[in-house]
């Protein structure tokens, strides 16, 4: 019986082990990284943009992708750039735009500011952050629009009619 006993306790304690090594990560169900994308391009199309919007996740990958009618081809880079910006960069320090980032950036000593550019990243307004319970989960890019305050704009319309759903 003590034989069991002690079977038992170090299953637990192995299994207690393998635990602490798994991590839990969030990110938005395929329907609603659509239904996301979705809403971007509709809402730019109601302001007259023509546009292409991007879901990504905290590793950098697309979950959903819709160029809008006339968008112009190289917002497919620029869109999935702005997410992949968001998601990554501004995790780190908390913020919630590529517009935020590149204002601290414009603010930073020249001697704080990134040399040499990294690959998928752009400092250009229209990546928000997608947050559910005050955490980042992912990035939405939008690009196309005459501006990146109008592209970022259409990215938080979209945001704030699925707000309730991301909890």
């Amino acid at each position: 019986m003590s034989r069991i006993l002690i079977a038992a306790i170090a299953c637990a304690l192995a299994a207690t082990v393998q635990a602490q090594g798994i991590i839990t990560t969030h990110k938005l169900s395929a329907a609603l990284a659509n239904e996301l994308v979705g809403e971007s391009v509709a809402q730019c199309a109601r302001n007259g943009y023509k546009v292409v919007a991007v879901v990504v996740d905290l590793d950098g990958v697309r979950q959903a992708v819709l160029r809008g009618d006339g968008a112009p081809i190289h917002s497919m880079d620029n869109a999935y750039y702005k997410a992949y910006s968001i998601a990554s960069l501004g995790l780190s320090r908390k913020e919630e735009s590529t517009k935020q980032m590149a204002d601290r950036m414009a603010k930073a000593a020249p001697s704080t500011v990134p040399q040499t550019p990294l690959p998928n990243v752009t400092y250009a307004q229209g990546g928000v952050a997608i947050l559910a319970n005050g955490q980042t989960i992912g990035g939405l890019g939008v690009s196309g629009a005459p501006g990146g305050n109008f592209d970022e704009e259409c990215a938080r319309a979209a945001l704030a009619k699925i707000k309730d759903r991301m909890k």
